[in-house]
């Protein structure tokens, strides 16, 4: 069984048979044995061997950069494979669906948990409140301003 490389045995009669193949061709392949003994599993596993111990070639060929372009130049030129505006009504069309089961979950659901999140709030008198109103005035103008810079003619984006 498996006791050279201490592996449990297989639970699949036909898994330990093609280890068990395996295991002959490599040490037929090691010892050097006549290729052509062995049943035509082993003998298949010994080529699989021998062509796995052959080292790969170093380098590329001297001409291959022009074998590549010669190949590039012959293939036919691919056309785009999606039309954008197609994506872009799709990514629109998914946005409003998205936005619709969002208000319909608010409908069904938000008298349960809203009131959870309006406790979360700090109170209007509180100081958070005016630090929270700042950071959102600043975030809004950010946001308002890259809008603005993007549209302005003779701008480099």
């Amino acid at each position: 069984m498996n006791h050279e490389h201490d592996l449990p045995p297989f639970a699949d009669p036909a898994h330990e048979r093609e280890w068990q193949a395996q295991e002959r061709a490599l040490q037929a392949e090691r010892q050097g044995l006549d290729p052509a003994d062995g049943d035509a599993l082993v003998r298949r596993y010994r080529l699989l061997a021998r062509s796995l111990r052959q080292p790969m070639p170093e380098a590329l060929p001297a001409d291959f950069a022009r074998q590549m372009a010669d190949r590039v130049a012959v293939a036919p030129a691919g056309r785009q494979a999606t039309d954008p505006r197609f994506e872009s009504t799709l990514a629109g069309v998914l946005a409003v669906a998205l936005l619709v089961a969002g208000c319909v979950m608010l409908a069904d659901y938000g008298s349960a948990w809203l009131p959870a999140f309006r406790d979360l709030l700090p109170a209007s008198g509180a100081p958070a409140t005016g630090w929270l109103l700042a950071l959102g005035g600043c975030l809004g103008a950010s946001w308002l301003l890259g809008l603005w810079q993007r549209h302005t003619p003779g701008r480099v984006a």
